[in-house]
Protein backbone atom coordinates (compact mmCIF):
# COMPACT_ATOMS: atom_id res chain seq x y z
CA UNK A 1 0.00 0.00 0.00
CA UNK A 2 1.34 3.34 -0.96
CA UNK A 3 0.18 6.69 0.22
CA UNK A 4 -0.67 9.28 -2.39
CA UNK A 5 -0.97 12.90 -1.44
CA UNK A 6 -4.45 14.19 -2.26
CA UNK A 7 -5.80 10.66 -2.55
CA UNK A 8 -8.39 11.25 0.14
CA UNK A 9 -10.16 13.85 -2.01
CA UNK A 10 -10.99 11.16 -4.58
CA UNK A 11 -13.02 9.29 -1.96
CA UNK A 12 -15.20 12.32 -1.31
CA UNK A 13 -15.78 12.78 -5.06
CA UNK A 14 -16.94 9.18 -5.32
CA UNK A 15 -19.42 9.79 -2.52
CA UNK A 16 -20.83 13.05 -3.86
CA UNK A 17 -22.46 11.57 -6.99
CA UNK A 18 -24.49 8.90 -5.16
CA UNK A 19 -25.40 11.44 -2.50
CA UNK A 20 -26.61 13.88 -5.15
CA UNK A 21 -28.64 11.12 -6.80
CA UNK A 22 -30.28 10.20 -3.49
CA UNK A 23 -31.09 13.85 -2.78
CA UNK A 24 -32.49 14.31 -6.30
CA UNK A 25 -34.59 11.13 -5.96
CA UNK A 26 -35.98 12.31 -2.62
CA UNK A 27 -36.81 15.71 -4.11
CA UNK A 28 -38.63 14.08 -7.04
CA UNK A 29 -40.49 11.77 -4.64
CA UNK A 30 -41.57 14.67 -2.43
CA UNK A 31 -42.67 16.70 -5.46
CA UNK A 32 -44.73 13.76 -6.73
CA UNK A 33 -46.32 13.14 -3.32
CA UNK A 34 -47.17 16.83 -2.96
CA UNK A 35 -48.79 16.88 -6.39
CA UNK A 36 -50.76 13.73 -5.59
CA UNK A 37 -51.95 15.20 -2.28
CA UNK A 38 -53.10 18.38 -4.02
CA UNK A 39 -54.95 16.30 -6.64
CA UNK A 40 -56.63 14.15 -3.97
CA UNK A 41 -57.67 17.24 -2.00
CA UNK A 42 -59.24 18.73 -5.11
CA UNK A 43 -61.10 15.49 -5.84
CA UNK A 44 -62.45 15.37 -2.28
CA UNK A 45 -63.63 18.98 -2.57
CA UNK A 46 -65.49 18.05 -5.76
CA UNK A 47 -67.19 15.10 -4.04
CA UNK A 48 -68.23 17.25 -1.09
CA UNK A 49 -69.63 19.90 -3.43
CA UNK A 50 -71.55 17.23 -5.37
CA UNK A 51 -73.06 15.80 -2.18
CA UNK A 52 -74.12 19.14 -0.72
CA UNK A 53 -77.60 19.26 -2.38
CA UNK A 54 -78.34 15.72 -1.13
CA UNK A 55 -77.26 16.65 2.39
CA UNK A 56 -79.49 19.72 2.34
CA UNK A 57 -82.45 17.67 1.09
CA UNK A 58 -81.85 15.03 3.79
CA UNK A 59 -81.74 17.72 6.48
CA UNK A 60 -84.98 19.24 5.22
CA UNK A 61 -86.63 15.81 5.09
CA UNK A 62 -85.46 15.01 8.63
CA UNK A 63 -86.95 18.27 9.92
CA UNK A 64 -90.25 17.52 8.17
CA UNK A 65 -90.29 14.00 9.59
CA UNK A 66 -89.59 15.24 13.12
CA UNK A 67 -92.37 17.81 12.75
CA UNK A 68 -94.80 15.15 11.53
CA UNK A 69 -93.81 12.73 14.29
CA UNK A 70 -94.21 15.44 16.90
CA UNK A 71 -97.66 16.38 15.68
CA UNK A 72 -98.67 12.73 15.56
CA UNK A 73 -97.49 12.29 19.16
CA UNK A 74 -99.47 15.41 20.16
CA UNK A 75 -102.62 14.01 18.56
CA UNK A 76 -102.09 10.67 20.31
CA UNK A 77 -101.63 12.45 23.65
CA UNK A 78 -104.86 14.38 22.97
CA UNK A 79 -106.76 11.11 22.49
CA UNK A 80 -106.91 10.62 18.70
CA UNK A 81 -107.31 6.87 18.12
CA UNK A 82 -105.67 6.87 14.68
CA UNK A 83 -102.62 8.71 16.01
CA UNK A 84 -102.46 6.32 18.99
CA UNK A 85 -102.47 3.42 16.57
CA UNK A 86 -99.57 4.95 14.61
CA UNK A 87 -97.61 5.62 17.80
CA UNK A 88 -98.20 2.04 19.00
CA UNK A 89 -97.10 0.58 15.65
CA UNK A 90 -93.98 2.72 15.66
CA UNK A 91 -93.18 1.61 19.23
CA UNK A 92 -93.52 -2.01 18.09
CA UNK A 93 -90.87 -1.27 15.46
CA UNK A 94 -88.58 0.39 18.02
CA UNK A 95 -89.29 4.02 17.10
CA UNK A 96 -90.44 6.37 19.83
CA UNK A 97 -92.53 9.36 18.84
CA UNK A 98 -92.30 12.05 21.48
CA UNK A 99 -94.24 15.26 21.89
CA UNK A 100 -91.91 18.12 20.88
CA UNK A 101 -90.75 20.45 23.63
CA UNK A 102 -92.04 23.97 23.35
Amino acid sequence: MTFRPGGSSRGSEGLSLPLLLVIAALFVLMAFETGQAIHDHSALDDVIRAQQPSVEQATKLRQQLQNLAGKTAELAAAGDTGAKSVVDQMKAQGVTLAVPKK
